[in-house]
């Protein structure tokens, strides 16, 4: 890496140092001097490559998924053509591997798992991406897992998800430490997921199953076995078997795994395509009390947080809870006696979403509004996801971009996400006048008394109250309040 010898900006970024050059782009760490972050700008140097590089950098930002790195901002100005995206924590798995490190199966299924996670979205999405590689996965001392953002212009190949799954099969190999409970197991999935002792390729549901059942495995007390035996496969990799029938049993029951999803393979369950957040160009927009106002561009969810996206988050503080840092996200002002993010009855709810099932008579997925949501929940989300909560008069002028009459839009009841909801705005965002009520950031009066104490407010309809609309508003002193028809969405300051 190469330092400046002179204090050099691309717009509001302060270049530090040159991690990469090619013959199209040099990629720099830098400092958001408005925020105070590093990021990494990847700037354009070849101008004749610009509408490639303006193509792939939509297809990253279209990516909204808390395990894949985010844009933050393109900028494309004659002689000028860059952009700037998040650096992601800790090391790469890469690093990890020239350092010689190796790691026990429990913790590598885990981060195998999460790969898969950030792919499985890939496909249902149908996003075509570069090769996948160890210097895509990142690992933080905490033990979290981030991905880069792989995504390119273009259609996906078909081959993608095989070629990708192969290759991590014998990349990862080395990173095994042979000396922990489950490496033989791991092991085997590996060389399945290279095509060896099995028939049909493995997709990436097919390996994220496999490591869960390896973590599940190894999480529970493990009984005493027999020592292992070394042997050498042709080409010098080594494996670890052990001697005992147990393992042989373990290995079976995985291998089951396997056999029961060879086809003809089960119908899965169908995950809705979740629109991108939408853009609001800076401007004049009607307040919700009268008066215009202007505001800054910005882009705001296309939709409410669902459960399956609220879902990642909880995992997410599960692993940080581990390290005593569960509160990492947590606003400053956050009450001490608040311990958890866990909306009221989550078990049963989460359990009925992933099965598709009801909830108080409810059809539920994990594409549903999140639901149970305080204030407090609703921060520490956005800041996870570095974004944050709509102001009133941001949600209101999102309602009305491109819409003159927001209070005749239908609403809609609490159900799973359907981008063709009538309850949908002609730019595109879903759920305004009904489904559920959402937090904003700021207190406010409530203009039934402008005198009054400022007060927190609740935007948009609720499917349990009949008769609310799009321009419903409830304001409250409790930000602690949460309820079955309470939910929130996000902000992004910048628009790409």
């Amino acid at each position: 890496m190469n330092s400046l010898p002179d204090d050099r900006h691309l717009g509001e970024y302060r270049l530090q140092e040159l991690i990469e050059e090619n013959s199209l782009t040099r990629t720099w760490l830098a400092e958001q001097v408005s925020v105070a972050r590093m990021v990494l700008v990847e700037e354009l140097t070849n101008e004749a490559a610009q509408a490639s590089f303006l193509a792939s950098i939509r297809a990253k930002a279209a990516v909204d998924h808390p395990l894949i790195g985010s844009i933050y901002e393109a900028v494309a100005q004659p002689g000028l053509c860059f952009c700037a995206h998040e650096l992601l924590p800790g090391a790469t798995l890469g690093a990890s591997q020239r350092a010689a490190l190796a790691f026990p199966a429990a913790r590598l299924a885990h981060i195998l798992r999460r790969v898969c996670d950030g792919n499985i979205h890939h496909e249902a999405l149908a996003n075509a991406t570069s090769p996948l590689g160890l210097e895509a996965i990142h690992l933080d001392a905490q033990g979290v897992v981030r991905l880069k953002n792989l995504a390119i212009a273009g259609p996906r190949d078909a081959l993608q998800s095989e070629r990708d799954i192969s290759h991590l099969g014998h990349a990862i190999v080395p990173l095994v430490s042979g000396e922990c409970p489950g490496a033989s197991r791991f092991l085997t999935l590996l060389s399945w997921m290279r095509g060896e002792g099995v028939e049909v390729p493995l997709g990436w549901s097919q390996v994220r199953e496999c490591c869960e059942e390896i973590e599940q495995q190894l999480a529970a007390p493990l009984p005493p076995s027999p020592a292992t035996q070394r042997v050498r496969r042709p080409g010098g990799k080594r494996i670890f078997t052990l001697a005992a029938g147990a393992t042989v049993v373990v290995l079976a029951a995985l291998a089951a795994i396997i056999l029961s999803k060879r086809p003809p393979k089960p119908a899965p369950i169908l995950r809705a395509v979740l629109p991108s957040a939408i853009a609001i160009p800076a401007g004049k927009y009607p307040s919700p009390d009268g008066p215009e106002e202007t505001l800054a561009a910005f882009r705001i969810s296309a939709h409410e947080v669902t459960m399956g996206e609220y879902a990642e988050f909880l995992e997410m503080l599960a692993v940080l809870a581990k390290n005593n840092r569960e509160r990492t996200f947590d606003h400053p002002s956050q009450p001490t006696a608040k311990l958890s993010h866990q909306p009221a009855e989550w078990p049963a709810l989460l359990a009925a979403a992933k099965a598709n099932l009801t909830w108080r008579t409810k059809s539920v997925t994990l594409d549903s509004p999140v639901i149970g949501i305080d204030w407090w929940d609703a921060t520490a989300y956005a800041e996870w996801k570095k974004a944050r909560l709509p102001t009133q008069a941001e949600w209101f002028a999102a309602l009305s971009h491109q819409l003159p009459q927001p209070r005749g839009l239908l609403p809609s009841t609490w159900a799973p996400l359907d981008p063709k909801s009538m309850d949908r705005t002609p730019s595109g965002l879903l759920g305004m006048a009904g489904s559920v009520c959402e937090w904003t950031l700021t207190p406010a009066p409530n203009p039934a008394n402008p005198l009054g104490e400022r007060l927190w407010v609740l935007i948009g309809g609720s499917y349990l109250k009949p008769g609310s609309h799009a321009l419903t508003r409830e304001w409250t002193a409790d930000r602690s309040l949460h309820r079955p028809d309470i939910g929130f969405r996000l902000v992004f300051d910048r628009e790409l």
